[in-house]
C-alpha cells in the first residue's frame, strides 16, 4: 500500500493509524503547496482531487478520505481494537467521533491557515473552535481516550487536528483534559513513529 501525506497535515491521522495496525505501507510524501512528489511527478495526476490522504492499495483501488482510510485500516487488524467491529453500537459512535473531528474541528481551522481569509470570519471561525474543544474537554474528563480505556483510530485524528492551534494562534492551555489527552496519545510509540517519518519530531 501506499500513504500520501503531507506534513503535518490531516494525513497524519492515517500515518499514525498505519504505524498504530503494524502493517506494510509505502508513506509517500504529497506537499499540498506544491502538488510534486519528490521525484517530479504531478500530483494531480495520481490524486485528481490534489489533497491528502489518499491510500493506493496492491490492487488498484484507492481511497481519498481520511474517516474512510482510517477505517479501512483498522479493519485490516482487528484484533488491535483501532475501531469497534462493524454493525456494532461502539462503531457508530467512533464514526460519530470522526465526523465531529471532520466537520467541527478540521474544517474549522481551514479558514485560520489562508491568508486571505477575513478577520471576521477568522474570528469567528476561533470562537466555534473554542466553543467546540471546551466540549471535547469535558467529554475527556473521564476518559483515557475517546471511546474510553482504548486508543482507536479516531485518537489519532483528534490528536493530529489539535497539533494545529500552535501554527494559528491558539491557545489549548484552558482545555486541561485536552491537553493531558495530547500528552497520553503524544506519547505512543506508534505517534511519534509517524511524527517523525514526517519530521515533525527529531
Amino acid at each position: 500500500m501506499k500513504l500520501y501525506y503531507s506534513p503535518g497535515a490531516c494525513s497524519l491521522s492515517p500515518h499514525i493509524a498505519m504505524h498504530e495496525a503494524g502493517l506494510s505501507f509505502e508513506a509517500v510524501m504529497a506537499p499540498t503547496k506544491t502538488h510534486k512528489l519528490v521525484d517530479g511527478t504531478d500530483y494531480y495526476t495520481i490524486n485528481p482531487l490534489g489533497y491528502v490522504p489518499y491510500l493506493a492499495l496492491d490492487d488498484g483501488r484507492t481511497l481519498h478520505e481520511g474517516p474512510a482510510i482510517v477505517q479501512y485500516i483498522a479493519d485490516q487488524v482487528p484484533a488491535k481494537n483501532l475501531a469497534p467491529a462493524n454493525g456494532t453500537f461502539e462503531r457508530y459512535k467512533l464514526q460519530e467521533w470522526l465526523t465531529f473531528i471532520g466537520t467541527e474541528l478540521h474544517k474549522t481551522f481551514s479558514p485560520l491557515f489562508v491568508p486571505t481569509t477575513h478577520p471576521d470570519t477568522k474570528a469567528t471561525s476561533t470562537t466555534k473552535l473554542q466553543s467546540r474543544l471546551q466540549w471535547v474537554d469535558g467529554e475527556l474528563a473521564d476518559k483515557q481516550y475517546l471511546m474510553g480505556d482504548t486508543f482507536t483510530v479516531a485518537d489519532g485524528y483528534l490528536f493530529t487536528v489539535t497539533n494545529w492551534p500552535q501554527y494559528v494562534g491558539l491557545d489549548l492551555s484552558p482545555y486541561p483534559n485536552l491537553v493531558a489527552y495530547r500528552a497520553r496519545v503524544g506519547a505512543r510509540p506508534a505517534v511519534v513513529a509517524a511524527m517523525k517519518a514526517e519530521g515533525l519530531l527529531k
